[in-house]
């Protein structure tokens, strides 16, 4: 039977209702456990969810892409662009009630800086970051960057407790302590299960409307329960009768049904979408080889590996794509003629045949408890096979592909060729946000590519004085990227959200935020 029709036919399972008041907590379904808790130490996406309940940023972007200070009062820029000097708002306490004050700010940069992508750069080009007293502090540079409040409010910047962030980013914090507009209660923490925040009394929101990751976090619900249910059906089934409010990813083959269900919503929340890759090994073969890696391309059909995830819903998926997610600045489709002429599979066998390849085994690991994951790795598996690739395909939960995918070592030992997984549209909206397309060779993402021609580019974005030769930039990064192929990227699919009707205000996000929505 057809995946979908299997899907359609399963009975979804019910438990007892719960009583329904508007005292209840919001009852939330998130789209994996939470299984780490601190959103520096990981970039796992239900770990910065998490994160944007407890934590603040000191600056914000909005839904038109601009950034606006949020626990910040503002900034001054000297005239040589070398010294920022950044003042706190009033009113910002942390959830054990002692004031935030400005080294906090300082060592939680630093410990950003140490780990993220966008903050190593910024770590590059500092020369130190220093607090003048309890509410002011600066970043002193060697040269200027440009990115400085991009980096703040759009990469996961989060504020901690001075002695929090002296944790070294190689491990994880003990606390979880932020000054955010809702508490973290440890004691209802169980991984694989549930977990529990309440509203914090002594957060004072900014006085303007949210939007995007800025403006006012004004907390309406007194509690908000995770509920972590891995079964699709199941948790469609809680939402239909009322017992959860809101299931972040439902099954994109669940979401005609609960489009016909009473008091259901069903609503693309993310304007960023997301972009589902191939990851490629480039330190053991057979995807060392760029000419193997390059023969792929003749053969790769974006609309194929869409068409698997999102099926007859075409409103839900977009091809051609390139590196950077169409409908942002920075999106080009700039040699992607590659990706859009008629498919070729014979001349990618030839191109196989004269890359050397010698039969050596791909190991394409499968998240089996990631649907859309998993739809695209069957895709890859009848691709390569089809391009004679001996692959050996190894089914497993998404958890043991995130630690299988650390390892460097051979394939016979461990190892692997490819695996798939979905990168976040704010991610690869611009070349310093998209992480996986470093070229700094074992520094880089899992895949480990090296191409001093991708980082020098990728400074050079930085380096841009403006948003057109940013766009030039981008345009020369993605047409290295398409010889180098550090990923293949498979073209962009919106994920639903789905939640019941008297859930009103959900902020437009690429995570689902709590702040701003109500029950009404």
């Amino acid at each position: 039977m057809h995946r979908r029709e299997l899907l359609k036919a399963t009975p979804l399972l019910m438990t007892p209702a719960l009583a329904r008041a508007d005292t209840l907590p919001l009852r939330f379904i998130p789209n994996a456990n939470l299984s780490s808790l601190d959103p520096i130490w990981t970039t796992a996406l239900v770990a910065q969810s998490h994160a944007y309940l407890i934590y603040d940023t000191l600056y914000g972007i909005d839904a038109t892409g601009q950034l606006r200070p949020q626990m910040c009062a503002g900034h001054d820029v000297s005239a040589d662009e070398l010294t920022w000097t950044f003042t706190l708002r009033d009113g910002l306490a942390f959830h054990d009630n002692e004031k935030v004050l400005a080294r906090d700010c300082v060592m939680s940069l630093r410990r950003w800086a140490s780990r993220d992508s966008f903050g190593q750069q910024l770590s590059a080009a500092t020369n130190e970051i220093v607090a003048m007293d309890d509410r002011r502090f600066q970043v002193r540079l060697k040269k200027p960057f440009r990115q400085m409040l991009y980096g703040f409010g759009a990469r996961s910047c989060f504020m901690m407790p001075e002695r929090m962030a002296k944790t070294p980013s190689s491990e994880q914090v003990k606390e979880t302590i932020g000054s955010g507009p809702f508490r973290f209660l440890p004691a209802e923490w169980i991984s694989g299960a549930r977990a529990g925040y309440a509203r914090f009394d002594g957060y004072v929101p900014r006085h303007e409307a949210p939007s995007f990751y800025a403006g006012g976090k004004v907390a309406n619900f007194e509690r908000v329960e995770w509920i972590v249910q891995p079964d699709s059906a199941t948790a469609a089934a809680a939402l239909q009768k009322g017992e959860v409010d809101w299931v972040e990813q439902p099954l994109i083959d669940l979401c005609p049904m609960l489009r016909t269900s009473p008091d259901v919503l069903v609503k693309v929340n993310d304007p960023f979408g997301w972009q589902p890759i191939i990851a490629l090994n480039h330190l053991n073969p057979p995807f060392d080889n760029p000419k193997l890696r390059r023969a792929l391309l003749p053969a790769l059909d974006q609309k194929a590996f869409v068409a698997a995830v999102i099926g007859e819903q075409a409103e839900l998926g977009h091809v051609p794509g390139g590196y950077f997610a169409d409908g942002q600045p920075m999106a080009t489709h700039a040699g992607l003629e590659v990706l859009t002429r008629p498919r070729d599979i014979g001349l990618a066998k030839r191109l196989v045949a004269e890359s050397g390849y010698r039969g050596e085994p791909v190991v394409l690991l499968s998240p089996s408890d990631r649907p859309v994951y998993s739809a695209v790795s069957y895709v890859t598996r009848e691709l390569f096979q089809k391009l004679g690739l001996t692959v050996d395909f190894q089914a497993m939960d998404w958890g043991s592909v995130v630690t299988r995918r650390t390892s460097q070592n051979p394939t016979d030992k461990g190892g692997w060729s490819a695996f798939i997984t979905a990168l976040d549209g704010l991610t690869v909206s611009n070349p310093g946000g998209n992480f996986a397309l470093r070229g700094s060779g074992k520094k880089a993402w899992f895949g480990w590519p090296t191409d001093e021609k991708l980082e020098s580019l990728r400074d050079a974005w930085f380096d841009a004085p403006d948003l057109k030769s940013q766009k030039a930039l981008a345009e020369q990064v993605q047409l290295r990227a398409l010889e180098v192929l550090p990923y293949l990227p498979l073209g962009q699919i919106f994920q639903p959200t789905a939640f019941r009707s008297d859930i009103k205000d959900i902020v437009k996000a690429m995570y689902p935020l709590f702040w701003g929505v109500r029950r009404g």
